[in-house]
C-alpha cells in the first residue's frame, strides 16, 4: 500500500497579489468574527513578510505581531497603514 504524505495548508502561501488578499479579507469581513479577522490579517502579513511590512508601515515587527495576534486590538491607524502597504483598502458598500 502506498503512503500518502500530507502537510498542513497555509493560506499565506496562496496570497500572492492584492486581488488575492482582497478576496481573502472580504470573506472574513462578511462572515468572520473580529478574532478571525485579526488571524486573517496576520496570515496576510506573513505572506508578505513581517520584516518588509514593518519597513513599509513604519511599525515595528513586534508591534505588528501584537496588534494582529488572537488577543490583539490594532488601532485604526495601524490597520489602515497595514492594508495600504498590502495594496488593499477598506470600502463601504450598500
Amino acid at each position: 500500500m502506498m503512503t500518502i504524505e500530507t502537510k498542513p495548508w497555509d493560506a499565506a502561501e496562496a496570497l500572492n497579489s492584492p486581488a488575492d488578499i482582497a478576496a481573502y479579507l472580504d470573506g472574513y469581513l462578511e462572515d468572520g468574527t473580529p478574532e478571525e479577522l485579526l488571524r486573517a490579517i496576520n496570515t496576510i502579513a506573513r505572506s508578505r513578510g513581517m520584516t518588509e511590512l514593518a519597513r513599509e508601515t513604519g511599525i515595528s515587527r513586534e508591534a505588528l505581531y501584537r496588534a494582529f495576534s488572537d488577543t490583539g486590538n490594532p488601532t485604526l491607524d495601524t490597520l489602515l497603514r497595514v492594508l495600504k502597504a498590502l495594496g488593499v483598502r477598506l470600502a463601504v458598500a450598500a
